[in-house]
């Protein structure tokens, strides 16, 4: 594949989970490819310049040994978490406002993801796709719960 075909794959599968931008991408095959884990070749297309990369014998083995390994990274980056966190500090005047766009985010994504969920996916596709959903569910009806705690602790203070 190239970088732009990996990148239009992370966009529809994996970003929810783990994200992958062009500034990532390029510079990894380049890495990847110097350590002999993939083999690029020259594939000019419609006179646009464009390298495709295979996995190679030494590659397969170390994606083979990197799922054989336990996980490093179980991070979770909110912008949304991060302005509730610090509302307290204008008098949590956004408070609301950032759960509601928060919930709409993650129904937007839920109702994605329930699009997905209907073309059919299997296998471990089909677990993670199921995190997804759940995860998001929970996240939509946190985002609900809240707010309307945050609403009702106004209305006793006023």
């Amino acid at each position: 594949m190239t970088g732009y075909e990996i990148k239009s794959i992370v966009d529809r599968s994996t970003r929810l989970f783990w994200a992958a931008s062009y500034g990532q991408i390029y510079p990894e095959l380049r890495r990847l490819e110097a350590d002999g884990l993939i083999s690029g070749k020259s594939e000019p297309q419609g006179g646009r310049k464009r390298n495709v990369y295979r996995l190679t014998a030494a590659g397969r083995r170390e994606l083979r040994a990197w799922l054989g390994s336990e996980p490093q990274a179980f991070e979770l980056r909110d912008e949304g978490l991060l302005k509730l966190f610090f509302a307290g500090a204008i008098d949590g005047e956004s408070a609301i406002g950032t759960l509601d766009a928060k919930r709409a985010q993650h129904q937007e994504v839920l109702d994605h993801l329930r699009e997905l969920q209907a073309e059919g996916t299997s296998g471990y596709t089909a677990l993670v796709l199921r995190h997804g959903i759940e995860f998001n569910e929970w996240q939509v009806e946190w985002c609900e719960r809240v707010a309307r705690e945050l609403a009702a602790a106004e209305r006793k203070a006023a």
